[in-house]
């Protein structure tokens, strides 16, 4: 058993005794910080949210909104996090504390009803309250103090986007039963810009706690964070049995609704090896610990194919969290990222305490939940080549619009050059045992006229790719219907206003 601490609204909390499989949201409420709260324990309700300073992508903090309830509470050692009891401020002795805008926001415009829901919510809306570049292009309509008038019309230049910039995508991982969602939506549009004397805006001014190296052990059962790769794979080595995790997003759902326990859990989320992230002159490279948000900041729209992925990915939440090596690690036939990535080109860089290899993704996949990884090995970063195919997409079709698991993911990513189609390649998810490459479809569409019979005949093809299999989701018939309609879709996508 170590002295693992975690800043908790500005003051240190040891993690013990704690056990190593603890959640963060089960440590918080421990300890009286119930606005925390537990809905679902899978990270789809938000109910659980709270800030953790990390590295920033604009400044050097960002505040970012996490799921409590899937994060151990020992993956946050060394780690500054506040909850919405956090949020408010003090004032002098025997005087009551002052809302934060966001809170003030939700209070003022109904946003709360039982009120189950709204510590999670203000949370999350916390984080995009202090997101830097929202508050660079913050509108004139939204006073500095949180008090602008906002109306059920005034959303900005599109429904979801506010005039203060606020992005409702900010809220897409907390659900609420009762009041519906416009008024929490008016309040997200009516904050504010933070003030110069805000101490959470100053903090992002600082560096985040750098990362410590963790071992923390209770009850027999540990948990790892080695300061560096080789110490990782050394590790490894010896336990290869080990449960790798980054974000967790997977794992917590396993220890929370399946009982899982890992005699040893090892963290790599915060290795510098693997957070890198380099645009070269004839390849991309993505560290496997990067998380998703971060990801979509860094690059900043220049993979245009990711950058339709990740709003349909999960939810901001869970994208603040997961990471590119963990959807790939798990192997599931349904993660969001594979398919993409498949239609990038990518290959996956594994590295062992005997050096690295880079495995095609193409080639990755061997089974059900199943890879070339070998015992021992360690996913460090995916590449995918340059320069991009001009004419992508990514279709997921799922139950809901966002926040949903898919029941077929397509990407595309097409040259075509004077009408002709020079290369496809095209990632299928939820249509098979593993993510696959359409190479039937891809074969039928290279060297021919990007034209209506091309596309109809290879959109045949492709409802014949894959094993698609019928489960509650979708039906074996209605996934392969998809498939072809996906193309069709994207060729009247790239085809409208043209006339022959």
């Amino acid at each position: 058993m170590t002295a693992a601490r975690i800043t908790v609204n500005g003051k240190e909390t040891p993690i013990s005794p704690a056990a190593s499989h603890t959640t963060a949201l089960d440590f918080l409420r421990e300890r009286g910080l119930t606005g925390t709260k537990e809905g679902c324990a899978e990270g789809e309700c938000g109910a659980c949210s709270v800030l953790v300073a990390r590295p920033g992508v604009h400044k050097p903090t960002d505040w970012v909104a996490v799921n409590a309830c899937l994060v151990p509470a020992a993956a946050l050692d060394g780690q500054e996090i506040v909850t919405s009891e956090g949020l408010a401020t003090s004032g002098a002795p025997g005087t009551p504390r002052t809302l934060h805008p966001v809170q003030q926001e939700m209070a003022v415009r109904g946003g709360s009803q039982c009120g189950y829901c709204t510590p999670g919510f203000v949370c999350s809306m916390a984080a995009e309250y202090y997101r830097p570049d929202r508050c660079a292009h913050a509108g004139s309509s939204a006073s500095a103090t949180g008090s602008a008038d906002s109306t059920e019309d005034a959303t900005g230049t599109d429904a979801e986007h506010g005039p203060n910039g606020f992005d409702l995508h900010a809220l897409s991982g907390n659900l609420c039963r009762c009041t519906g969602y416009r008024p929490i939506r008016d309040a997200a549009f009516a904050v504010g810009t933070p003030t110069e004397e805000d101490q959470l805006a100053q903090r992002r001014e600082q560096s985040p706690p750098a990362p410590v190296a963790t071992e923390y052990t209770q009850d027999g059962k540990e948990f790892l964070r080695p300061g560096t790769q080789a110490e990782v794979l050394r590790l490894l080595r010896g336990r290869p049995d080990a449960v790798v995790v980054a974000g967790s997003t997977d794992w917590g759902v396993e220890v929370n609704i399946r009982a899982r326990r890992a005699d040893c859990v090892i963290a790599v989320d915060r290795l510098p090896e693997l957070r890198e992230l380099r645009v070269e002159s004839d390849h991309v490279e993505i560290g496997a610990a990067l998380t998703l948000t971060e990801i979509e900041r860094r690059l900043d729209g220049r993979v245009p194919l990711l950058g339709e992925l990740f709003p349909q990915f999960a939810s901001r939440l869970i994208r603040n969290s997961a990471t590119l090596g963990g959807n790939l690690g798990t192997g599931s036939p349904i993660g969001d990222s594979p398919p993409a990535l498949l239609a990038l080109d990518a290959s996956v860089v594994l590295a062992d305490a005997d050096g690295e290899r880079e495995v095609p993704l193409a080639d990755y996949f061997t089974g059900y939940r199943q890879s070339v990884r070998r015992p021992g090995e360690l996913i460090r970063s995916v590449r995918f080549p340059l320069p991009l195919a001009p004419v992508v997409a990514f279709h997921k079709i799922a139950k809901r619009r966002f926040d949903d698991i898919s029941s077929v993911a397509v990407a595309f990513a097409l040259d075509i050059e004077d009408g002709f189609v020079r290369k496809a390649r095209i990632g299928l998810g939820g249509v098979a045992a593993t993510p696959i490459r359409s190479l039937a479809t891809e074969a039928a569409l290279e060297g021919k006229p990007w034209a209506t019979e091309t596309v109809e005949a290879a959109a045949r093809v492709l409802r014949a790719e894959g094993t698609p299999m019928t489960d509650h989701r979708a039906s074996a018939d209605y996934r392969s219907e998809m498939l072809g309609q996906s193309l069709l879709k994207l060729y009247a996508q790239t085809t409208e206003g043209v006339t022959s």
